[in-house]
């Protein structure tokens, strides 16, 4: 458990990379991340505001339809 802790511990100093990301690849991953970001938001606004807005109109209309006279054919 010791040694454990210690490798734990390790981990997580930073140590320089001594690394190079060229333009093409830091670009690649900048439009990987925002895209990602993007599918995160549409992904909350697809569950939530959808059946929101159609619990909504659902709400809307049978309060329309109570309102109208009712005929007899």
């Amino acid at each position: 458990m010791k040694y454990f802790s210690l490798l734990c511990v390790f981990a997580f100093i930073p140590v320089s990379a001594q690394a190079y990301v060229g333009p093409g690849a830091g670009l690649g991953a900048i439009a990987v991340a925002l895209a990602v970001v993007l599918g995160i938001c549409l992904l909350v606004i697809g569950f939530l505001w959808y059946p929101l807005k159609r619990l909504l109109r659902g709400n809307n209309t049978k309060a329309e339809e109570s309102a109208l006279p009712q005929t007899e054919d």
